[in-house]
């Protein structure tokens, strides 16, 4: 097996692996990136060579941090449905320096809990293993979806911190975005 650079890992969840990624991943990864559903809240769906670029950047954070972004896969058959994890925004964020918790998954793959289930052991990963003070995660003001995510993760909505994304023109449709926050402090206490 081809394995793309990676340090740390996060613990398997009861349902999922977070691994690392492997040149495999790269079909129906780009796959992926190409449809329409699963980049809604994104300004475009990615080529494949966009998509490979993508995962080689990705590659590239978890050998400068030593942690980042994860392929997640189905531990019953190990098929590979998205990724998840931590990783620094490499834009000028208004609320930087930070970590972000975020997750894209294949459509197939939505409305069975699996982004909520990869990202709280992306969030362990990063209060127990790395020891952040907090990880915060952000998208569009329009992704409800992402949003509940966030709340069943028990991140706060940070109103007084709406941005507009930097990549996005003031006019287009996504560049509003909602930010939210999750210390290690509060994660403690609803992990008790």
């Amino acid at each position: 097996m081809d394995v793309l650079p990676n340090r740390s890992l996060p613990n398997p969840t009861a349902r999922l692996r977070l691994r690392p990624w492997v040149s495999a991943d790269r079909l129906p990864f780009g796959e992926m990136n190409a449809d329409k559903r699963v980049m809604e809240y994104f300004p475009a769906t990615l080529s494949s060579a966009e998509s490979d670029a993508l995962v080689d950047r990705i590659c590239a954070h978890h050998e400068k941090h030593g942690f980042g972004l994860w392929a997640v896969e189905l531990r019953a058959t190990s098929t590979f449905i998205g990724f998840t994890g931590l990783a620094i925004p490499q834009w000028d964020a208004p609320f930087a320096p930070c970590v972000e918790v975020g997750w894209r998954l294949a459509a197939q793959y939505w409305g069975q809990g699996y982004a909520t289930e990869a990202a709280r052991a992306a969030l362990a990963f990063g209060f127990d293993e790395l020891a952040l003070e907090e990880i915060v995660s952000f998208t569009a003001a329009v992704n409800d979806r992402s949003q509940r995510v966030m709340q069943r993760l028990g991140m706060g909505y940070c109103k007084k911190e709406d941005f507009d994304h930097p990549a996005l023109a003031g006019s287009h449709p996504l560049a509003r975005h909602v930010l939210y926050r999750l210390s290690r402090e509060t994660w403690e206490k609803r992990r008790r």
